[in-house]
């Protein structure tokens, strides 16, 4: 069988690779989110053989440390000390980021549940108690409501492109529905439900969930529908994607990205330096701010596992925070000063 993850399974011990098949077989994680977690546990198992044996962390030398017969002995024998070393490594040598960081620790301790829990080839986890890095905050970059119009007019007002009815109707469910760019690039035409009210996605780990649509998303979808159905564009019953690039085939992330990006372009957004992401950034914040939605509702729109995540969109902008100062009933008081007094009883 082919393998399917960014990393050949004979690179990596068995343990790894048991892990990988519960992960993927028994929890029904993406393809994507297991092959994250074995790259993580790759550079983490050869951090710890390239830090015992004096190797170079940071050289070809790193790169070519196999690591493929690794056994229970030596994952056994890893210290939560060791963790956090790697930990260091990897924002000090890598110049990884708090989410990067982060993440492979998710993996690490992952990797050790199951073998605690699941398993029980070990007694104790190493990274059970080792807290999460500190995450910088900052509020998520979104296109105002007067930038998302143009950006949207941008688009409609494209003569040049051969797809552009395609095109306008992915932005509109992005900047209205607030899906992921992998969401929207996985919806099938049996995913739209025939008064084209709503539609399904499938998010993280393979959980569906079901979009309520409004008036711009159906109007969208209404005239891209036809065009989508036609037989020159692909009806065929072996591609039932919602979506399709140039050749037929279902449109990719990196096709959707790409013309995102060009249309910002267009737009005179590019500088904003804003990525696909940012259009659901968008989509939240501006049902949050001007939409008067509920977070929780908000967290179940979006298809977020835990509220906190929701809550960075409940962030208000400078210019709501000025207006509703403007509107203290004590805005408009101001003492008169003596000078002024005077000055009246002058005149």
């Amino acid at each position: 069988m082919k393998n399917q993850y960014a990393v050949p399974m004979r690179e990596l011990p068995p343990l790894v690779q048991e892990f990988a098949a519960y992960k993927s077989g028994i929890q029904n994680c993406s393809q994507k989110t297991v092959s994250e977690y074995l790259l993580d546990l790759r550079t983490f198992l050869r951090y710890v053989v390239a830090s015992r044996d004096g190797i170079d962390l940071d050289g070809e030398d790193f790169l070519a440390i196999d690591i493929s017969d690794l056994d229970l002995k030596f994952i056994g024998s890893i210290r939560t000390t060791e963790i956090y070393s790697f930990l260091q490594y990897t924002g000090s040598v890598r110049k990884n980021l708090w989410a990067a960081k982060a993440r492979k620790l998710v993996s690490i301790r992952m990797f050790y549940r199951y073998l605690v829990t699941k398993t029980k080839q070990l007694d104790t986890n190493p990274a059970a108690d080792i807290e999460s890095p500190k995450r910088k905050q900052t509020l998520p970059k979104f296109l105002s409501l007067e930038e998302s119009l143009l950006l949207l007019d941008t688009v409609k007002n494209d003569k040049n492109s051969r797809n552009v009815v395609r095109d306008y109707t992915i932005i509109t469910l992005f900047l209205n529905c607030g899906m992921r760019v992998s969401e929207l690039c996985g919806i099938d035409l049996n995913d739209i439900n025939r008064e084209i009210e709503s539609l399904r996605v499938t998010g993280k780990g393979a959980k569906e969930r079901i979009i309520y649509l409004n008036e711009a998303c159906k109007t969208a979808l209404a005239e891209y529908l036809p065009i989508r159905l036609a037989e020159k564009n692909g009806r065929s019953d072996k591609e039932k994607a919602l979506f399709l690039s140039g050749q037929n085939n279902r449109i990719s992330v990196k096709t959707v990205q790409w013309m995102v990006y060009k249309y910002l372009d267009m737009a005179g957004l590019g500088e904003r330096r804003l990525s696909v992401h940012k259009l659901r950034h968008t989509a939240a914040t501006l049902m949050y701010q001007t939409g008067a939605v509920d977070v929780r509702v908000l967290k179940d729109i979006l298809g977020h596992e835990q509220l906190n995540t929701t809550q960075i969109y409940t962030h208000v902008s400078s210019a709501s925070m000025q207006e509703a100062m403007s509107h203290n009933p004590l805005s408009g008081v101001k003492r008169k000063s003596k000078n002024t007094k005077e000055n009246q009883e002058n005149d």
